[in-house]
């Protein structure tokens, strides 16, 4: 897309690089906005998806159960973060979208962390797809998973091209939300805030 504010071929070919090579070593982080709060959001869904694994052993006992649920928790947190910092440098980005507008219901950084799980999806698939130790019916259902991944994201990159143009051609409209998530909030959480009275 001519003069856009990010090139989605960028982000989603950095999101598939990120995901291959963090499975090896950490790599250098981006700078420059908005690549900070792009990386965070996706370091953060990488960090998920092995703690979602972690917390489905029932082999290693309670305690790594409850440990991969606030990593879950922290990464959820700071991944919504990461959201909101880039939906505030993209309105930041842009001229005041008239009034008559349509509003769009999903935020371009919301669309962004939609691409984000996808790359993972896909990432992961795939090894399902080519590993020697599942039988040759178990491959075959995942690559066809897999082509189907592709394709959904193939279709949501493209979402997202054509609704941050209309956002530069004014023809489109979104507004920030806050997450307000309450239950990491001490204050918010009842089953915290009544621990703690009661101590």
């Amino acid at each position: 897309m001519k003069n856009s504010l990010i090139e989605i071929e960028t982000v989603t070919r950095a999101q598939a690089d990120w995901t291959r090579q963090w499975h090896d070593a950490p790599t250098p982080p981006k700078t420059g906005e908005p690549w900070p709060a792009i990386e965070d959001n996706h370091r953060m869904n990488f960090d998920l998806w092995h703690a979602e694994d972690i917390a489905r052993r029932d082999d290693l006992g309670p305690a790594s159960v409850c440990d991969a649920k606030r990593t879950i928790d922290r990464c959820n947190q700071a991944r919504n973060d990461a959201i909101e910092r880039f939906d505030v440098w993209l309105l930041g980005q842009l001229p005041p979208a008239p009034p008559a507008a349509p509003l769009h219901s999903e935020t371009p950084g919301m669309i962004a962390d939609r691409l984000s799980i996808m790359a993972l999806k896909i990432y992961h698939m795939k090894i399902e797809a080519n590993r020697e130790t599942a039988d040759a019916v178990q491959r075959e259902k995942c690559a066809q998973k897999c082509a189907l991944l592709e394709e959904q994201h193939a279709d949501l990159a493209s979402c997202l091209k054509n609704f941050l143009a209309e956002l530069q051609a004014g023809t489109r409209r979104f507004k920030l939300y806050r997450q307000f998530k309450m239950y990491n909030d001490a204050r918010l959480n009842p089953q915290l805030y009544q621990q703690s009275a009661g101590r």
